[in-house]
């Protein structure tokens, strides 16, 4: 039995044009990876606008992306975003 994948969140804030640019690179990588049969997590999107503490801890550092223990603050870059699916989901996958 394979074990649930984790959530992929995007903290992010209406207005943020980072967050925007984020969520394109998010989608498009997710799109990838489901066209190529691979795994894809669930998307998940937090507006830090409607939780004080959220917005108190990452409003300087959105995007922020998470997913399993993996994290990154300012996400926009494409490279990163996809290493750190492959970091995450593609390191455990049964060979």
């Amino acid at each position: 039995m394979t074990p649930p994948l984790p959530d992929l969140v995007l903290y992010s804030r209406p207005g943020c044009h980072l967050c925007d640019e984020a969520r394109a690179a998010i989608e498009l990588l997710l799109a990838d990876r489901r066209a190529r049969g691979v795994a894809v997590p669930a998307f998940v999107e937090h507006n830090i606008e409607a939780d004080p503490e959220l917005h108190r801890r990452l409003f300087e550092r959105i995007p922020v992306v998470e997913l399993g223990p993996g994290r990154l603050e300012l996400a926009t870059s494409v490279a990163r975003l996809r290493r750190l699916l492959a970091d995450v989901l593609d390191a455990a996958a049964p060979a």
